[in-house]
């Protein structure tokens, strides 16, 4: 039974289900699912990300880490954490660029949250050297200052769709048309969660939550607020939501997101107006919402670009220039991709951002 067959019979059994049942069950299935099953990233893969771009991208996070530590007075252990690592390129590189800085290795507690089976491997074959610890969820991160990163995370998270009806909303629904998925919407409701967007949208508009990111991100603030470190939240996505961001990605090209299921890469802009708010709510600090173009920039990404070209030439000076760009241009990733941080509000912000 392909994962199509299987979602058919289940909106056969259940009814239509909620774009993030059908998220979920297309990125995380146990057995078909496309995390469950493949290496995604890269040339090979569907989608590439900033860390396997340029070696540049991890080693300023991870000074801007390394730096926030410092200001917080060097604490003898810390959870060093990074959510949905990927190939483990991103904590890698920020091993490497920090191995100078004293004590800072043998304080960190390097610990990963990844649920597919299969990037858990790769990962460990990148960090071969370390002894990284794997996490299920953010509630299982050491008992101790958290200094952490998690680029494209939040946008993976399921999402819900909602289409403004009057006074209320119809939530949008993937149910089936013979023996292909399709899209319908639910009854006309009131939504406690989207009351606030009435005042900004009107009849038709459609509005995004991600019920799972709140939670995630009240753990982090509440741990960072009582026990010290500082979060670097790297998506693409804006401050406020509105319009249907859903996407999918397959072998590196846009694709319908209610075909294939199970054989693309489905992800949604972020909404960091929510998260900035739980942060808030939970005691912490956060930064201004930079793009990461800037944040890149304000960390030297210009100055390390032109130490690695002195020895460079040709092609491969050629693609340190491309990275550069694709990394930091405003038509690039440079303004997409947004960049926030969290801290103790006793504390500074990480370097590269500011209050």
């Amino acid at each position: 039974m392909t994962l199509t067959d299987h979602l058919l019979a289940r909106i056969a059994q259940d009814g239509p289900m909620s774009v993030a049942d059908y998220m979920t069950e297309c990125l995380l299935h146990p057995t078909q699912g496309y995390y469950s099953t493949r290496d995604p990233l890269g040339a090979l893969g569907d989608f590439i990300t900033a860390p396997e771009i340029s070696q540049m991208f991890g080693e300023l996070i991870g000074l801007s880490l390394a730096q926030a530590w410092i200001d917080q007075g060097h604490p003898n252990r810390f959870a060093l954490a990074e959510l949905g690592p990927g190939r483990g390129t991103l904590m890698a590189d920020i091993l490497r660029a920090t191995r100078n800085i004293e004590g800072f290795h043998d304080a960190a507690e390097v610990t990963l949250l990844e649920a597919s089976p299969i990037l858990r491997q790769i990962q460990s074959d990148t960090l071969n050297g370390y002894t990284p610890r794997w996490i299920e969820t953010v509630a299982d991160l050491p008992d101790a200052p958290l200094f952490l990163v998690a680029n494209e995370f939040f946008d993976a998270l399921p999402i819900r769709q909602f289409l403004r009806d009057g006074d209320g909303w119809r939530e949008r629904l993937v149910g089936r048309e013979g023996e292909s998925l399709t899209y319908g919407l639910g009854a006309q409701a009131s939504q406690v969660a989207l009351m606030d967007r009435l005042d900004d949208t009107q009849d038709g508009d459609l509005v995004e939550l991600c019920p799972s990111a709140i939670p995630i991100i009240t753990v982090l603030a509440g741990r960072i607020a009582t026990q010290g470190g500082a979060g670097l939240i790297v998506d693409y996505g804006d401050w406020h939501s509105l319009g249907d961001t859903l996407q999918a990605v397959r072998k590196h090209q846009r694709a319908d997101p209610l075909q294939a299921p199970g054989q693309a890469d489905l992800t949604a802009q972020v909404d960091f107006e929510p998260l900035a708010t739980a942060t808030r709510a939970a005691g912490c600090a956060h930064t201004r919402l930079t793009p990461q173009g800037v944040f890149l920039e304000r960390l030297g990404i210009t100055a390390r670009a032109q130490k690695l070209s002195a020895t460079l030439g040709g092609v491969e000076l050629d693609k340190l220039v491309s990275a550069h760009r694709r990394l930091t241009h405003p038509n690039e990733m440079g303004n997409l991709f947004k960049v926030l941080g969290l801290y103790p509000s006793y504390a500074s912000p990480p370097p590269g951002l500011e209050t």
